[in-house]
């Protein structure tokens, strides 16, 4: 039961009844509720100030994981960039240059991946980390870029070496008989005084003085293209194809060990010295030729002779004498 509540009234000297109007009660309960809700306000004010709610912690914990992680990233990623850039240098500064290759530049290898819009999926997104993602994004890219050209580097520098292991067996690189006195070279490269036609004629390749019957050796590994017999010039020869625009020919010989489109290994025996053609005593006549062009076989000289012996064979093969035929 509700309480009746009563003031005095001085003027009539009685108690009388204390009559609450509905007007009176909206506005104290207004007032209570005003109350109410600015004192919880602060309270939610001061805890969400001083103290964080489970959500928010979690949050914090989690971008504190992201930014560990994303440290450690950029950290791998810059490492890895480090091996790709060494990586690089031995490329350029050993590799290529033990083959012979031009050197990779710095523009090609550290171009950029891609177009404007190869980042435009990241870029559209609105997320607050996204800068990191982009920037982790191109790092990675560019990386991926430099090991990229580097592969294709190593495949390169793969069929330079394999190239490289024929070019080298494709080098007439020792004498074409046994002349370890070296006292067989009787005629060297250049004007020499011909004994047939009586005049200084150039003598395009090397004499080799030996036996009737002394063993004659291909000088680099190759492909026989030529077997021909003639009682004029050369007499009976024969020529290798060796690839990379080596020819050598092997002239006035006595007999052949070789056919036509035969292949042949350096140091193989192919035939025997000989005094056939335009020859005035048992000789071989040998010729190197390099891209159509006859040369010096002299320089080539160098697998089978140490460094004095090859100076002396220069210098045998300089001496202006009779050539002993073609």
């Amino acid at each position: 039961m509700a309480r009746i509540k009563y003031y005095y009234d001085t003027e009539t000297c009685k108690y009388e009844r204390i009559k609450t109007r509905t007007s009176d009660i909206i506005v104290n309960f207004l007032g209570f509720m005003v109350l109410s809700i600015g004192f919880g306000a602060g309270i939610y004010f001061l805890f969400n100030t001083y103290f964080e709610s489970p959500k928010e912690l979690m949050l914090r914990n989690e971008v504190k994981q992201m930014t560990y992680f994303y440290e450690n990233i950029q950290k791998e990623v810059q490492e890895v960039d480090k091996v790709a850039e060494m990586l690089a240098y031995r490329d350029n500064n050993i590799y290529r240059v033990i083959m012979g290759a031009e050197p990779i530049t710095s523009t090609i290898r550290n171009a950029g991946v891609g177009g404007t819009d190869r980042y435009r999926d990241i870029k559209d997104e609105d997320f607050e980390y996204k800068e990191y993602v982009l920037t982790t994004k191109q790092k990675v890219d560019r990386v991926k870029r430099k090991l990229f050209i580097q592969q294709q580097s190593h495949e390169e520098l793969e069929d330079l070496i394999e190239n490289k292991e024929k070019l080298l067996a494709a080098i007439p690189a020792i004498q074409p008989v046994s002349n370890k006195e070296l006292i067989r070279l009787a005629s060297g490269y250049g004007m020499r005084y011909h004994p047939i036609y009586n005049m200084r004629k150039m003598h395009a390749g090397i004499d080799f003085s030996a036996p009737i019957g002394t063993p004659i050796y291909a000088t680099a590994d190759g492909k026989i293209t030529l077997v021909k017999v003639s009682f004029r010039g050369y007499g009976k020869e024969i020529e290798i194809d060796h690839g990379f625009g080596f020819i050598t020919k092997y002239a006035h010989m006595h007999d052949f060990n070789v056919k036509k489109g035969q292949m042949v290994k350096r140091g193989e025996l192919i035939g025997y010295v000989g005094n056939t053609g335009l020859s005035t005593a048992p000789h071989l006549h040998y010729e190197v030729h390099r891209n159509g062009k006859k040369v010096n076989p002299v320089h080539y000289f160098f697998n089978d002779l140490s460094a004095e012996e090859y100076e002396k064979v220069i210098e045998l093969a300089s001496m202006e004498n009779q050539s002993l035929g073609m």
